[in-house]
């Protein structure tokens, strides 16, 4: 008869744990395999805990209400610029206009 293999014990890590080790994966340089080793982890859970805690994770959906008070402030922004602009081209109308008061040479 074979004997039963023991059974492994399944480690637990905390999050500021996962956190440090994304942190050191990204600012290193070096790659998974020699940071795991040196953590003591597979290079297995430092990949995926990079792709749960890395930089490069999409920002989550605005609500509705973020979005219609977004839409309304880049709205006044807009309007805001639009104003300078024609500001901007009125005086540069008046300024191109050959003064009155010069004399013809």
């Amino acid at each position: 008869m074979s004997e039963a293999k023991p059974k492994r014990i399944k480690r637990q890590y905390d999050e500021a744990f996962r956190r440090q080790a994304v942190a050191l994966v990204e600012n290193s340089g070096r790659s998974l395999k020699e940071i795991a080793a040196e953590l003591g982890v597979t290079h297995w859970n430092l990949r995926d805990w990079t792709k749960k805690h890395g930089r490069n994770q999409p920002v989550p959906a605005a609500t509705p209400a973020e979005l219609q008070r977004e839409l309304v402030r880049l709205r006044r922004e807009n309007q805001s610029l639009q104003a300078r602009c024609d500001v901007l081209k009125k005086s540069l109308g008046i300024l191109a206009e050959p003064s009155r008061s010069a004399s013809p040479e």
